[in-house]
This record gives C-alpha cells, sequence and structure tokens, in this order.
C-alpha cells in the first residue's frame, strides 16, 4: 500500500469496528482519506460508531451491503480476526483492491525501528519481556499491538529515538505487503487456527511474511529448536540471531549446562550469549529468571536475543529476567485455597499450550480445560495428560478432552454440562475442582482452546475463573 497521505481525496473501507478498525480510521480520515467504516454488528452493539460519526467518518453496521466495495476503493483495511471468505473482502480480491490490516498502515507512519515478534505460544509474555529490557537499557521502547495500545496510535506518537516492539498474529501478518521489521522473531509454530487459515501450509506461509521484506542490515531472531523455524531459514536474507534450550550454537543465545563442584547434584543452567566473533557472555542462571516453566525459558531466550539485537547491553540484562513475574492470564499464580495453588492460564487456546503449561509444574494437577472446537482431536495432549490427577472438562470440545484423558489413564474425569450461562458453568468447573484438590496440589485452567463458544475473550474467562477462585 502507499502512505496514508497519498490516499488524501481517495475512498477507503475499514472492515470490523474493534480498537483496531477505530483507530485506522482515525489516522486514515486525518490524512484526508474518505473513510467509511462497515461492521456486520447492529448499531446498539457498536458504541465506537457515534464516536468516528462525529468526526465526519461514515459507519454502516448491520451487515455488508450491496455498493461497499466497488472499483472506486482504492484500499480495504481489515480487522484482522475477519476471513477473507467474507464478500466485502473476496469482492476487493475480485476487483484488485489491496486488502491490508492496521499492522501496514502503522508501519508506513511510524517513524520508530519495529521489532515484530509472533509465534503460537508466548508472543505476549515476550513481547512484554523485550519492553522491560529495552526500558531497562534506555532505549525508549513502546510496547503496541494485541497487548495494549492500538498500533497506528503508537506508530503516530513514535519517534526515531524509540524502539517500537509489536506484539503480531499470523492474522495480522496475513494482510501485510510491505512491513519490514528491523528485527522480526519467530518463537514456535504448533497447528492452531486452521479454522481461519484453512490448513498449516497458510499458517506458517503467514508467519513468515514477518521475514519477506527483510534485507541483511535486518535481523531474524529464530528458535532452533523448533523444526518450522530452521526450514525457513533458506528464504530469510536477514541476519539470523538464533536461540536454543537444547544446543551450545556458534552464534546466539543458548542454555549451557555447567558444572559448578564437579558433581551432577552442582549441576547449573546458563543462560550464555555468543557473538559472531565468538565472543561470549554468561547473561544469567536459569533457576533465577523470574517466571516458572521450561516454556518461559524459551520465552527468555527469545527476548534476550531481541534485545541484544537491538543494542541492549547482554551484561545488564540479568535484573529484568529475575524481576519479570510475567502478564495476566499466562500461568498467573491467582491464590491458595486449602493448601491448592489455583493458576489462570486461559490464553492457552490451543494443545501445546496446555502441553507447556502442565509440564512447568511438578506437583499433582487438577486440570480445568476446553472451550471452542476447532476441529482438533487434542491427541498431542495424550503425553502430558497421563500425569494429570484429575480433568474438569467444559465447552464444545468437553467430550473430546474427556475420551483423550481417558485414554491416557486419568482416574477422574469430570464434563460440567454448557446448558447454564457461561460464568455459571466456568464456576461450576472451578467448585468441581476444588473438591478433587488436596493440600499440596495445582489447580489449572489451561483450556487448550480458544474462548470464543463461550466467552467474548480468553481474558474474560480468564477473569471469571479469578473471580470464582476468591470466591470458593
Amino acid at each position: 500500500m502507499k502512505h496514508p497521505d497519498e490516499y488524501r481525496g481517495e475512498e477507503v473501507v475499514v472492515l470490523g469496528l474493534a480498537k483496531s478498525g477505530v483507530q485506522v480510521a482515525k489516522v486514515l480520515h486525518e490524512h484526508g482519506a474518505v473513510v467509511t467504516v462497515n461492521d456486520k454488528k447492529e448499531r446498539d452493539q457498536s458504541p465506537e460508531a457515534s464516536e468516528l460519526e462525529s468526526l465526519g467518518i461514515s459507519v454502516i453496521c448491520g451487515g455488508h451491503p450491496e455498493g461497499l466495495i466497488h472499483p472506486g476503493v482504492s484500499l480495504l483495511v481489515k480487522n484482522p480476526g475477519i476471513p477473507y471468505s467474507v464478500p466485502p473482502v473476496q469482492k476487493a480480491m475480485e476487483l484488485g483492491i489491496e486488502v491490508v490490516t492496521e499492522v501496514e498502515v502503522a508501519y508506513h507512519l511510524c517513524a520508530a525501528p519495529m521489532i515484530g515478534i509472533t509465534g503460537s505460544n508466548g508472543k505476549t509474555t515476550t513481547t512484554t519481556w523485550v519492553g522491560r529490557m529495552l526500558d531497562a537499557a534506555g532505549m525508549n521502547p513502546i510496547v503496541a499491538g494485541n497487548i495494549g495500545t492500538p498500533l497506528c496510535q503508537a506508530a503516530q506518537e513514535a519517534h526515531d529515538d524509540n524502539w517500537m516492539v509489536v506484539e503480531l498474529s499470523s492474522f495480522q501478518l496475513k494482510g501485510t505487503k510491505e512491513f519490514r521489521p528491523k528485527i522480526g522473531c519467530l518463537l514456535n509454530v504448533a497447528e492452531t487456527h486452521l479454522d481461519y487459515h484453512g490448513g498449516m501450509e497458510d499458517y506458517i506461509a503467514s508467519k513468515a511474511k514477518l521475514f519477506e521484506r527483510q534485507g541483511p542490515s535486518d535481523t531474524a531472531v529464530l528458535n532452533w529448536d523448533d523444526p518450522v523455524c530452521r526450514e525457513l531459514v533458506p528464504y530469510i536474507k536477514a541476519g539470523i540471531l538464533p536461540f536454543s534450550m537444547t544446543e551450545e550454537l556458534v552464534q546466539g543465545v543458548f542454555v549451557r549446562p555447567s558444572f559448578v563442584q564437579g558433581t551432577e547434584d552442582d549441576l547449573k543452567r546458563v543462560i550464555v550469549y555468543r557473538d559472531y566473533s565468538e565472543s561470549e557472555t554468561e547473561i544469567a542462571d536459569v533457576d533465577t529468571i523470574g517466571l516458572p516453566g521450561r516454556f518461559n525459558v524459551e520465552n527468555a531466550l527469545a527476548a534476550c536475543g531481541i534485545a541484544i539485537a537491538a543494542g541492549a547491553d547482554p551484561a545488564g540484562l540479568a535484573e529484568v529476567l529475575a524481576n519479570f513475574r510475567g502478564v495476566e492470564h499466562r500461568l498467573e499464580y491467582v491464590a491458595d485455597k486449602a493448601g491448592a495453588a489455583y493458576y489462570n492460564n486461559s490464553k492457552a487456546t490451543n494443545s501445546k499450550a496446555t502441553s507447556m503449561a502442565l509440564a512447568s509444574f511438578r506437583k499433582p494437577v487438577v486440570l480445568i480445560a476446553g472451550g471452542l472446537d476447532r476441529g482438533s482431536d487434542y491427541m498431542e495432549l495424550l503425553p502430558v495428560l497421563g500425569g494429570v490427577k484429575a480433568l474438569v472438562a467444559l465447552g464444545q470440545t468437553k467430550d473430546k478432552l474427556a475420551a483423550v484423558a481417558g485414554m491416557a489413564g486419568v482416574k477422574r474425569i469430570i464434563s460440567v454440562d454448557n446448558g447454564e450461562s457461561a460464568a455459571a458453568v466456568l464456576q461450576k468447573a472451578v467448585r468441581e475442582a476444588s473438591a478433587l484438590a488436596e493440600a499440596g496440589d495445582i489447580v489449572l485452567l489451561s483450556p487448550a482452546c480458544a474462548s470464543w463458544d463461550m466467552f467474548t475473550s480468553y481474558e474474560e474467562r480468564g477473569r471469571i475463573f479469578k473471580e470464582a477462585v476468591h470466591n470458593l
């Protein structure tokens, strides 16, 4: 797409009234475009409409009118979650009209170098961690996108002495054209969002767009332990900075086992950065990281790699690694009730995320799981469910999860009926889990599914879970 200034006097359609849609509509309007915002929700469900109309922006609610997309439209900016199969998007593509997401618009506006972070799991934690690291290094980061300020708003406020740190989904990246982050990071790839992408090929291709426009002066931070990440290497033109939990790298960020006094009991694991000249810096002992779980060590490695690529001193990262306590809904400690510890991991919207969460605990776990059915058989959970003390299943996938848990040998399986309100169902699940838990156990909400069968978001699901725990 062109710079927003070049759409002055031209017709632009913004599809979807959400935070990003409202902000991108305002930005394009301010730059002189003739903007129409369209949402299939009814007007009484679209409180943002009045604000936009007061600015002179046309808003159409309640469906997609036949003439919305026509040859006079220069650009369609769609909400990332809207599938490409909807009629307005199909019509735009037939007419050769560019279809982009807010990320593309923000990129053209942003004076600051951009850091793009994507992956199936760990995006929010890593993005937040990087922001903390760059802030501690005095590098003026702005953390934006999926986890806070709409990206277009942040891009307008950014200066060339800032770093724009952005969490990016496959939905957002699929709708980019010229987007070129100075640093791009792919954390991992797992089977998810296949209902949207239609298959893993399109999902991986969408993630890989993070690197598509990068050149030799840019950096690609890659999980060297993930086979999909490594398969992308021949197609990446940027300099590659890998990170690994399992391999001592020639260059990159990795975990090195070392012996303090020479016995196995004295084994410790140290995060090490090795540069192109093979000069090394020991960043921190793994045991000092402020978040539990192997997957958070991977997130820490990625965050270190990104921060170092941006210019942070590796020797100055240890304090941020130790002091960071995580993000809401990501393996978040909630409370202790009758000696059992309750954790909210509502952000676990796929099997891999739940597997990683379960691997973080050595105590017996009562698992609460279930949600939107996207067609997965959840067999990926089979190896880890064998160590689960009990399962409380809910949502559209409760029967599938109960079946896999039965195959894994889980002794206690309870399915909560979905006939009540979403909040009542989750509250009942918490009470059932509480009855099964004993002192020393973990009660973990880690659904392995999206929330949209019952809740408006994983955040709403997590907040209701926490409220139910506190009310026990």
